[in-house]
């Protein structure tokens, strides 16, 4: 039986390849792609790993398949690979030169540990915050996840030093990588602390603040309340995809290196579904 969440022959087609080769030893009783289904299955539903019907294979087998990826990177992997996939189909080039950044407080479940416990003073969120760098079509280049009392910059500073070999491999003799920031965050803060970590980033990036419409200027378009501001509505959106996996409305991981996997899998999901329906 099929799944809403079940790949497509064309999007097995797309991600076989990208993944781990087994050794060879007996054949193995279920297929990647029988796993797989079973992981994307837990990614939408959100059920417990020993909830998942009975017509895909043992929980015991795909949460160990699951697992071996998660930890040796696999995941992170093939969304970069699907990533620069998406880029090359919509025409746009490796180089980017607009990244949009936010960050999204979740709450936690009862399986949080230490950890991932954070209050979020301003969004009133006892939890953590999912940190996201996105291109114009709001598929990520970046993701990581921290305390929920961990301030925006804070998290932000913390992503880019994680990545920070994307941006010293990129060439200077094309335009600085334009990142988009709301009020939120402190330019000068920021660059005072990544030039601590690579002194010659600036030279490859920016920051710009979007701007904030104001009262007259909202009246003067007949709008009240949230007005969505060009570009800046991107991550929103991008934000509100991750909601279409039951998994990811709280979060339920023990770890904050979990959790940022299973962000990550929402986007390859994602991005399969693009690629194979073009």
């Amino acid at each position: 039986m099929g799944y809403s969440s079940s790949l497509t022959d064309k999007e097995w087609e797309i991600i076989e390849p990208l993944l781990p080769k087994k050794k060879r030893t007996k054949p193995p009783t279920w297929s990647k792609r029988e796993i797989l289904d079973g992981v994307l299955y837990q990614l939408k539903n959100g059920c417990n790993w020993c909830d998942l019907p009975k017509d895909l294979p043992p929980y015991s087998t795909v949460f160990w398949h699951y697992k071996q990826w998660r930890e040796q990177g696999v995941i992170e992997n093939i969304r970069d690979v699907l990533h620069g996939q998406v880029r090359q189909q919509v025409k746009k080039p490796f180089w980017t030169t607009l990244i949009i950044i936010d960050s999204q407080a979740v709450k936690n479940t009862c399986n949080a540990s230490s950890e991932t416990k954070g209050f979020c003073l301003y969004k009133s969120t006892n939890g953590i915050k999912r940190h996201l760098a996105v291109d114009t079509p709001g598929f990520p280049f970046f993701t990581h996840c921290t305390k929920a009392s961990v301030s925006d910059d804070q998290g932000l500073i913390e992503m880019l030093s994680d990545n920070i070999d994307y941006f010293k491999s990129k060439p200077v003799n094309i335009p600085k990588i334009t990142i988009l920031l709301d009020n939120g965050y402190h330019p000068e803060k920021l660059e005072l602390q990544l030039k601590k970590i690579y002194p010659k980033i600036m030279t490859k990036i920016r920051f710009k603040l979007s701007p904030k419409p104001s009262k007259a200027q909202k009246q003067k378009q007949g709008k009240i309340g949230f007005v969505p501001v060009k570009a800046r509505w991107v991550i929103e959106r991008t934000n509100s995809w991750m909601e279409r996996c039951k998994s990811l409305v709280k979060n339920f991981e023990r770890t904050l290196a979990n959790s940022t996997t299973k962000v990550n899998l929402c986007f390859v999901r994602l991005m399969l579904k693009r690629l194979a329906t073009a």
